[in-house]
């Protein structure tokens, strides 16, 4: 793996170079867990802590209709995907803050945060936080009988309107599917009935190569061909490889296309450039601009490869 790459990789906030040095040049262990508890003391990672109110709200909202605005949910996905160590204890105070003081609004149940709601995308997303930072209860056990209950019959989700519609989407099906994952490894679980619906729901994004449409073979949306971060609720290709990746099973040979895509973002100086900015808080952002080279699409798509057996090239500056 080209040294220049991960020497450039280093040089950024902590929420990025900790996961470097744990997944792409196997650092001792000490040095990772020493790098990864920074993330919740500096930068981006203590800046996103101390936005949040007393009330346990990160901008007075819950979901956030419009992601430019503060909210719950997106704040804590991101804070998941900086990896922020769970136990450290401004998280510990941030998430029972959550916990203790925010609820969804009465139309779609007026529950405890933890507890979810009634759609698809959503629960999955609280599922995979609730995991992550240790806070699963009764409420998960619901939200999981509920996902199984809406399993459409062509083994995904869609928390699309108008319902009731028989098809599935890449978007809800993997929003879902790193919930269930996520509450799987959490607990141990080794329910029948969940193991088949992470099962049939993987097969849905499998048999169509994560991006073209099973009747034709076409790209089903250009976006999901476009890597950007956050990821928030959008699919992209990138974020699928990464589910798989993260089930710890050699790579499926139907991911195939989705990897030769990933390698074609590649520039030729080994790095991929950045999608769309998605704003956080207060509209500041985490990604560099559209086209110029990102860290967290590079960290990202390297590590891909590299569990994928399909990182050679890189690694040679092809």
């Amino acid at each position: 793996m080209d040294d220049g790459v991960i020497d450039w990789l280093l040089d950024a906030d902590p929420a990025i170079t900790w996961q470097v040095r744990r997944d792409l040049p196997d650092e001792p262990a000490d040095a990772v867990a020493a790098d990864r508890a920074r993330v919740a003391t500096e930068g981006w990672g203590a800046d996103l802590l101390a936005l949040q109110a007393a009330d346990g709200y990160w901008g007075g909202a819950v979901y956030g209709e419009r992601l430019e605005r503060d909210s719950v949910m997106w704040t804590l996905q991101v804070l998941t995907r900086f990896g922020i160590d769970p136990e450290a204890s401004a998280v510990v105070e941030a998430i029972a803050r959550v916990r203790d003081g925010v609820r969804w609004p009465d139309d779609v149940g007026g529950r405890p945060f933890f507890d979810g709601e009634v759609e698809e995308c959503v629960n999955g997303g609280v599922l995979t936080f609730g995991a992550y930072f240790g806070v699963l209860g009764e409420g998960a056990d619901h939200m999981v009988e509920r996902l199984i209950s809406q399993r459409r019959g062509d083994g995904g989700w869609n928390c699309a309107e108008p319902r009731p519609t028989t098809r599935s989407s890449f978007d809800s099906t993997l929003c879902v599917l790193e919930g269930l994952r996520a509450y799987q490894r959490a607990t141990g679980s080794t329910d029948a009935a969940l193991a088949d619906v992470i099962r049939t729901g993987e097969e849905y994004l499998l048999d169509r190569h994560l991006h073209l449409r099973k009747s034709t073979g076409e790209v089903a949306n250009e976006r999901y061909t476009d890597f950007a971060f956050p990821t928030y609720w959008y699919y992209d290709v990138l974020r699928a490889l990464e589910h798989f990746r993260g089930n710890g099973v050699p790579a499926d040979p139907r991911l195939d296309p989705a990897l030769d895509l990933l390698r074609s973002r590649r520039a030729p100086d080994g790095r991929w450039p950045a999608g769309p900015q998605r704003p956080a808080l207060r509209g500041w952002v985490l990604e560099e601009a559209k086209g110029d080279p990102s860290r967290w699409t590079t960290l990202r798509a390297l590590r891909v490869l590299r569990w994928a057996g399909a990182d050679a090239d890189a690694a040679e500056g092809r």
